[in-house]
């Protein structure tokens, strides 16, 4: 089940391999997610000493969380993954032109997990191609519809 998706990502990046990691979050965090208060829009993965962290996530706390907390909405959270997992995105990013970018947040048996993407970014006349053959394929789908 999806919490939020990050819709900007497919439509600046080509998405070449998906992958699914867990999320070091605290309590707050998870109420936080559960209560709908998070934007992943405008984040992104960083690699730090062979580690996967999110940057940018930005969750409102919620007012009910905790009394002696401070928190602090957009902090770096920690993803897991597999150290094979981790070299092998390690070496396919440093490839030029490559990045990871977190697309969506969603529950797995009980969990937060967020999917990452490896991607490739869109130079702005992939864009207008790919909007393109999106109204064009809309166009035919109208006609056969007036045809039948």
């Amino acid at each position: 089940m999806s919490i939020i998706d990050n819709r900007k990502a497919f439509h600046d990046y080509f998405i070449e391999e998906k992958i699914e990691a867990g999320l070091v979050l605290e309590g707050w965090e998870i109420k936080a997610i559960r209560a709908g208060r998070v934007n992943i829009k405008e984040s992104h993965v960083l690699i730090r000493n062979g580690e996967l962290f999110i940057l940018g996530m930005h969750l409102t706390p919620l007012q009910s969380a905790s009394t002696h907390v401070n928190p602090d909405p957009v902090r770096t959270r920690k993803l897991l993954m597999h150290a094979q997992q981790i070299d092998r995105l390690i070496g396919q990013v440093e490839r030029a032109g490559y990045t990871l970018v977190p697309l969506d947040l969603h529950y797995s048996k009980g969990r937060v997990k967020a999917t990452i993407g490896l991607a490739r970014g869109k130079k702005q006349h992939d864009k207008r191609e790919v909007a393109k053959k999106r109204d064009w394929e809309r166009e035919k789908a109208r006609l056969m519809r007036q045809k039948v």
